[in-house]
């Protein structure tokens, strides 16, 4: 298990640390948190869409960055550690029109001082939408 001690944080918790964000505005809703993955998904709707009526990359990243970050952040002390976004990128493969999109959120690298993380989306279907790719930083927390 991955996470910080061993303890598998509740969905609620996880749901309610985004309340008044824009994580909050998007709809995003953390689904599982499995032994070394984080499930969470957002709709496909006005909040989300571009002007064309799809889905907009940006609230995909937002999806990306949202589980990476909260992944860190189960698994270290946060009372010792902050953890940041270093990079993201993110690879569109394929245009969603409405329903929600669901990411999963593994870790590839797990250091001292940096966590890499792999998210994978896909639409209701389960055909893969959007591939990201995100590097935290854990900073150590000042006096």
């Amino acid at each position: 298990m991955i996470w910080y001690n061993g303890n598998k944080p509740p969905i609620e918790a996880l749901n309610s640390v985004s309340a008044n964000t824009l994580v909050a505005h998007l709809d995003i809703k953390i689904e599982s948190v499995d032994d070394d993955s984080l499930t969470g998904s957002m709709p496909v709707d006005a909040r989300t869409h571009q002007p064309y009526g799809i889905l907009h990359g940006g609230a995909s990243v937002v999806l990306a960055e949202t589980l990476g970050s909260l992944g860190s952040s189960m698994c270290v002390d946060i009372a010792r550690f902050n953890v940041v976004g270093l990079d993201i990128n993110s690879n569109h493969i394929r245009a969603v029109r409405d329903g929600r999109v669901t990411a999963i959120a593994k870790p590839l690298h797990h250091g001292r001082r940096t966590h890499d993380w792999s998210i994978e989306q896909q639409d209701d279907r389960q055909r893969l939408t959007t591939v990201s790719r995100m590097t935290m930083a854990i900073l150590e927390r000042s006096e």
